[in-house]
């Protein structure tokens, strides 16, 4: 886990983990309600990413939920790009 701490108080976590033969996944992502807005997760995600390619991974990727244009929005202005779509089914 990965933490954003600003003047000693921690006000972001991030995971990062799964790691495959050329990349590793980054989430979840997680700021409280009270602290977001301030760019504290932006930050942390892009220093997370730049850890793992600086440490020689080849490309850091992460599920988001397309139902959130924030978080969608913030992962697009830091470099991500969309992939792919999932979906997940139950049947009773």
């Amino acid at each position: 886990m990965e933490l954003w701490v600003d003047h000693g108080i921690p006000v972001s976590m991030a995971g990062v983990g799964s790691p495959t033969p050329h990349g590793i996944r980054v989430g979840p992502v997680y700021t409280p309600l009270d602290l977001r807005g301030r760019g504290y997760a932006s930050n942390l995600v892009a220093a997370a990413c730049s850890a793992a390619l600086k440490a020689g991974r080849r490309f850091c990727f992460l599920f988001t939920d397309l139902a959130n244009p924030t978080s969608n929005s913030i992962y697009q202005q830091i470099g991500y790009r969309p992939v792919s779509d999932s979906a997940q089914w139950a049947f009773e």
